[in-house]
């Protein structure tokens, strides 16, 4: 489940998945069964279940929820948010992701490099030029920043969510690059080369 001896996921232990919790285990082996493996995120958290247990339940509340950002939208803002404060934990996982979500295998290289000269809409730039602004300098953000993205049709609670997914990953970020998080080699791949039709033509 976990990466070769040699390349350790975490600089802190990483606990075996029978030893944890019940109820962080059963989310582990949910993740797994899922997605074919186990994002090094879970393991690496579960050293700290309780921690596990407050990061997963907010990353889904933003993450998962219904709302004026799509889902490949809001992994947008991760990508962008995580290259500009190099985490590559997040900017390969999250790329992974984002090019499943938007169905375009170019997308999250452009995105976590320049989302300025990403292929984007006006509207899609207006977002991350905000969620940039919340991870990288929130304390210059005014009441000017939000007209801009209420401009382009955000609500009240699309700006909140964007704000809110920029701060919570500049958190991830952080703490990402603080344990050494290595990315799974999985995530590498995914996305990439459009899978062929069923009938192999």
């Amino acid at each position: 489940m976990s990466e070769p001896a040699s390349r350790p996921i975490s600089r802190f232990p990483v606990p075996a998945v029978e030893t944890l919790p019940d109820d962080v285990r059963e989310r582990i082996l949910a993740v797994q069964e899922k997605a074919g493996f186990v994002p090094n995120v879970f393991l690496a958290l579960a050293f700290r279940p309780d921690e596990f247990r407050a990061f997963v339940a907010y990353h889904d509340a933003l993450m998962e929820k219904p709302g004026g950002l799509t889902k490949a939208e809001r992994e947008m803002i991760v990508v962008a948010t995580s290259g500009a404060n190099q985490c590559q934990y997040c900017v390969v996982a999250h790329g992974a992701i984002l090019r499943i979500r938007a169905k375009d295998p170019l997308i999250a290289d452009q995105v976590a490099i320049n989302y300025r000269k990403a292929d984007i809409t006006p509207r899609q730039r207006a977002m991350l030029d905000f969620a940039m602004q919340v991870s990288r300098a929130a304390e210059t953000v005014e009441e000017a920043d939000r007209a801009a993205l209420s401009a382009h049709g955000f609500t009240d609670d699309d700006i909140w969510d964007i704000g809110a997914i920029s701060a919570f990953f500049a958190m991830s970020n952080r703490l990402a690059n603080a344990i050494s998080l290595r990315p799974n080699d999985e995530f590498h791949l995914m996305g990439r080369v459009a899978r062929p039709p069923a009938d192999g033509r």
